[in-house]
């Protein structure tokens, strides 16, 4: 059975697609494909249809992964088929959580950096870098790789359990 996860930020072309993208590479670096799937969505349907902000995409170049994206919104409807919701900040936390039709789904709803063992619980967003400059792209990869890790190695623990 597919382990499914996915990542939400407001728009869906720049921190989730960009924590897609890395979390994908490290899905295949463990040899997990095809027992763990992963995609993103926004909470606004502002950029449906757009590919990943071009500045999200030089990064995530300039670092060696594969970017092809096109941004949608989140749904309700899609809890059902998703173990897991990953938020890219505590607004994107809320608006899923009450998004969600029943209690078990939004418990599949967490933080992202919440996986990162180095984060401080008070601080566990990642902050939207679409209005700065590249920078914050930089900063932003930083901190999906950092939580990344620890993502890979939850969501191992529960697949290799479903195999049990």
């Amino acid at each position: 059975m597919t382990y499914r996860v996915s990542f939400v930020c407001s728009g869906n072309i720049c921190r989730s697609p960009m924590a897609e993208v890395v979390f994908l590479a490290r899905v295949a670096d463990a040899g997990l494909e095809g027992r763990v799937e992963a995609d993103s969505a926004g909470t606004g349907g502002w950029h449906e249809g757009e590919g990943a902000d071009p500045r999200t995409v030089a990064v995530l170049e300039d670092n060696g992964y594969t970017v092809d994206h096109t941004a949608r919104q989140f749904h309700a409807s899609w809890f059902a088929r998703l173990d897991l919701v990953v938020a890219l900040d505590a607004g994107h936390l809320r608006a899923l959580r009450r998004l969600a039709p029943t209690e078990q789904d939004a418990a599949k709803v967490r933080l992202l950096r919440s996986y990162d063992p180095a984060a401080r619980d008070g601080d566990l967003d990642v902050p939207d870098p679409y209005y700065g400059g590249a920078d914050g792209f930089e900063e932003c990869l930083e901190m999906v790789e950092a939580a990344s890790d620890g993502l890979l190695a939850a969501v191992r623990e529960q697949v290799e359990g479903r195999a049990a």
